[in-house]
């Protein structure tokens, strides 16, 4: 099992300030231009935790920051422990805060598309002043953000199996955060699944904890704060969405190799109306006149004027001829 281990001495940790005590929100959908850049932006993380510890022996309160899997696309992670020390709580031994048997992130972006991550499974969570007792166990968590070119960003977070809180089976509900009271030693809060989309990005967390918790055991007086678990990130990339090439043809690339024709002709019929065209429209002068560009499908042609004055010719002849021997004959 993988550890990764954060020290933090108290003198540094108080030089900040108890007004910052917190890490900086967990990460949210905002409005504004989508992926700079060209392309777009993901990150994940599979546990944030912003606590503010306060201890028995002295009258400070040292904050308490850690992530496990923190990544920005394009980066993977897998870690299954975490563990944080603190100057002054529990003998400055390391404080166990995660483990699990899954806990990975992913988050990846180009110019089509970003999209991140993260998976907890088989999980505890623990704060100092309380060793044996797990803040919360959880079986599976995820979150996902996905943000794709051209079109609307989606988000998902699902806590899935069975949920522990101090000690105490709970039931989450959707309709408002799940509290959890254990009388001295205190309470936490449980926030169901939240995701938020706009018109460029989206954001997703599995599950939100807001903890107080008074152990008033190894030098811990108390631990106030907020622990957050499966978050996901993205932003649309720059742009429109990726369009299919459509195949060529012969003639112009990209375009149906179309060859017009023109002509002229007159014809009657029932409808009315003048108009020159292509072989597509077709073209013609009269009344409801035909397209002579459709007189290949009745046999019309250019030579038609000329078979037709032939045949006339010959008729006219064969009728000369046949009218000069009956009238030889009548003589």
């Amino acid at each position: 099992m993988n550890s990764n281990t954060f020290r933090m001495p108290a003198a540094v940790l108080l030089a900040t300030g108890a007004v910052a005590l917190l890490t900086a929100p967990p990460a949210s959908a905002t409005a504004g231009t989508p992926g700079g850049g060209g392309e777009g932006k993901a990150g994940a993380v599979v546990l944030r935790t912003g606590l503010d510890v306060g201890l028995l022996n002295k009258t400070v309160h040292v904050p308490m920051k850690a992530t496990l899997n923190e990544v920005s696309a394009p980066a993977t992670a897998e870690k299954t422990a975490l563990t944080v020390t603190l100057d002054g709580v529990e003998g400055n031994k390391p404080v166990s805060v995660l483990n699990a048997t899954v806990a990975t992130s992913k988050a990846t972006a180009d110019k089509n598309a970003a999209a991140a991550e993260a998976n907890l499974a088989k999980a505890r969570v623990h704060v100092p002043g309380l060793p044996l007792l797990s803040l919360i166990e959880v079986e599976k968590v995820t979150s996902k953000a996905v943000c794709e070119a051209g079109k609307k960003p989606v988000a998902s977070a699902n806590v899935l199996g069975t949920v522990t809180a101090l000690g105490k089976k709970v039931t989450l509900s959707a309709g408002g955060p799940t509290k959890v009271e254990v009388p001295g030693v205190g309470m936490v809060s449980m926030e169901l699944s939240g995701t938020e989309t706009t018109s460029g990005t989206a954001a997703a967390a599995a599950l939100r904890l807001k903890v107080a918790v008074n152990p008033l055991n190894l030098n811990v007086a108390q631990v106030d704060g907020e622990i957050v678990l499966a978050e996901a990130h993205c932003e649309s990339p720059k742009g429109p969405a990726p369009t299919t090439k459509a195949p060529e043809r012969p003639g112009q690339p990209g375009q149906p190799d179309i060859k017009t024709q023109t002509g002229t002709g007159t014809g009657t019929g029932n409808g009315t109306g003048n108009g020159t065209g292509s072989a597509t429209t077709g073209s013609g002068t009269g009344s409801g006149g035909t397209p002579d560009a459709n007189l290949a499908e009745t046999g019309g042609g250019s030579l038609t004027p000329f078979i037709t004055g032939g045949a006339l010719t010959l008729l006219a002849l064969g009728g000369g001829a046949l009218f000069l021997t009956r009238r030889g004959r009548a003589q």
